[in-house]
């Protein structure tokens, strides 16, 4: 422990001397300075400590975590060294013409890290493509395919809270760095001192803005992957969340004839503080309570869609003709996804040997879908860069036609192979025009929804989110895992564990990952693994049941069953 307490003494010492002056970064270090002379120091210890006991990983998605000072904080000195990494790994593998697309969203400081890691690139003689203003995540990949760049970087911390901010790195095929790579890229960062190793300055390559016209060519691959539909009738309000989707989403929209739109003016404008939702997350009731309040207001709309901070998630709420707005229906994303699959394959031209993909913790109705209709389904791990690795894989064996349709519960969709994100742009318009579909016909997409389960069955997907905060909750969840690995429940809400799989130990054909799988003898299924994005542990439950209410009664005993688990296990 004193080890681990000196070289946290010892790096806090290390960058209170070599910051700079103005930076905010040096700022923040000498009042904690200051506080450990007064009565305030053990509150500073407890800081510093937060700050500096570890670095913040980079992994296949980059970096993320809490703005200040510290080696554990994004500031532009973590940034700085992470951009200089990717630096290295470019230059090793790209020698000849290398150059990265850059891109930000709306949060606190995020233009300024773009410009600290263009600035960066440059001075190592990488030339920079680089978005004017806030752009979304999925067009940072389309940029980079566009280009034909070495690399990626958008700079986002996605749906966290705005306290946080993040760095995603991409690799030359738009798709978020593979394991392998981010470990590389990893190594070249560990090598460096934030301070003396990084090149800041000096005669370097250009940095070109991106311009309108790669903008436009986005938006036409985008309309592209959707289904020509009229949708005039349509009336939608749409809330950015403060984020970068604003722009792009009423282009989609004005495009596709979208009949009326309505934008939450209280979110309408970038705004990193999210005033008026603490966690800007379209999943998230709490997030949608400004759409919901004007969708009651106007009394008239069809939907309610809002998009997060980066523009790659897309959440909605349906209005019931019989209910109106004070009683909408919030769709989950396995809904949504199972909506907009089934709404493609049937009015959409199907590829020749059509695939569609979908995440580990992704509703299993796709693989009644994709039997009924004839597709494909692959399944990956979690997190949508495994499904534009496919993508990618498909395109390098001149198959890349055949990918039809992914997505992840978390509401991320894409149904064309012009990028390797999931994009709430294509994901707003297919929206649109399912529910200009379906209005056409008198029905809801809720009225869909319940034909889906009346054919299929009453899949019901839930998620139970345990928080972890700090080094002390890092450890917890670390123990509350491994609790789970060494010792396994024997069954769940009455029904026994027939399987159990270890992603980390046990061979399932994905690459190795902390993530643990129970399937029940009646079909219910539990996965459990760490959040990539926050500290929390997230569990995803399932169970299809003779009927909605006993599927939702049967997920609710498991999410019971688990919250105690792991309250015994974490006191």
């Amino acid at each position: 422990m004193s080890d681990r307490r000196n070289n946290v003494i010892d790096r806090f010492g290390h960058w209170l001397d070599n910051t700079t002056p103005g930076d905010g970064v040096h700022e923040e270090l000498t009042a904690l300075q200051e506080m450990l002379n007064t009565d305030r120091r053990s509150e500073a210890e407890t800081k510093i400590h937060e700050a500096f006991y570890k670095e913040l990983e980079f992994g296949t998605g980059g970096l993320r975590g809490i703005l200040g000072a510290g080696t554990n904080r994004m500031n532009i000195y973590t940034v700085g060294k992470a951009t200089q990494g990717l630096a290295d790994y470019v230059l090793k593998h790209f020698p000849k013409d290398p150059s990265v697309a850059v891109s930000y969203d709306t949060r606190i400081l995020s233009k300024e890290f773009a410009d600290t890691a263009a600035q960066i690139l440059s001075a190592n003689g990488i030339r920079v493509w680089m978005y004017p203003e806030t752009s979304p995540t999925p067009m940072l990949s389309f940029a980079v395919r566009h280009y034909k760049a070495s690399a990626g970087i958008m700079v986002t911390a996605s749906h966290n809270p705005s306290m946080y901010n993040g760095y995603k790195a991409y690799n030359d095929e738009g798709c978020q760095l593979t394991s392998e790579a981010a470990d590389e890229v990893l190594e070249c960062i560990h090598r460096l001192d934030p301070f003396k190793d990084v090149r800041r300055s000096g005669a370097g390559a250009p940095i070109t803005m991106i311009d309108q016209t790669v903008v436009d060519e986005y938006i036409e691959a985008v309309l592209g992957a959707g289904v020509p539909t009229d949708c005039k009738d349509l009336e939608v309000v749409f809330s950015p969340l403060n984020g970068s989707g604003l722009k792009p989403v009423l282009r989609i929209l004005e495009e596709i004839g979208v009949g009326k739109v309505h934008v939450v003016e209280s979110q309408r404008e970038p705004d990193g503080n999210f005033p008026t939702c603490s966690y800007p997350n379209p999943e998230k009731k709490e997030a949608l309570a400004e759409g919901l309040a004007l969708c009651r207001r106007l009394e008239t709309p069809d939907l309610l869609m809002a998009t997060d901070p980066d523009g790659d998630r897309i959440g909605i709420a349906v209005c019931e003709p019989d209910t109106q707005w004070w009683e909408p229906d919030l769709l989950t994303g396995n809904e949504v996804g199972l909506l907009l699959l089934d709404f493609l394959c049937a009015n959409k031209e199907l590829p020749e040997d059509p695939i569609v993909i979908k995440t580990i913790v992704t509703s299993n109705m796709v693989r009644e879908i994709c039997g009924r209709y004839g597709l494909e389904m692959r399944e990956v791990l979690t997190g949508f860069k495994y499904i534009g690795e496919i993508i990618g894989q498909l395109e390098r064996d001149g198959q890349e036609d055949r990918y039809f349709f992914g997505f992840e519960e978390s509401y991320g969709y894409l149904s064309g192979s012009y990028v390797r994100d999931k994009d709430a742009v294509n994901g707003a318009m297919l929206i649109c025009q399912m529910a200009a579909h379906y209005k056409a016909r008198g029905m809801t997409l809720t009225d869909r929804l319940k034909e889906l389960y009346d054919r299929y069955g009453y899949y019901v997907d839930d998620i139970a989110e345990f928080a972890f905060e700090g080094s002390a909750g890092m450890a917890a969840m670390a123990a509350v895992l491994g609790s789970l690995r060494r010792d396994p429940p024997e069954d769940f809400a009455g029904s026994p564990v027939e399987s159990f799989i270890d992603y980390m130990h046990h061979d399932t054909g994905l690459p190795r990952s902390e993530v643990l799988r129970y399937t029940m003898a009646n079909g219910a299924g539990l996965i459990a693994r760490p959040s990539g994005t926050e500290p929390k542990l997230k569990v995803y439950l399932s169970a299809k049941e003779k009927s909605k209410e006993a599927s939702l009664a049967a997920t609710q005993k498991m999410k019971d069953e688990i919250s105690e688990y792991i309250g015994k296990n974490n006191a």
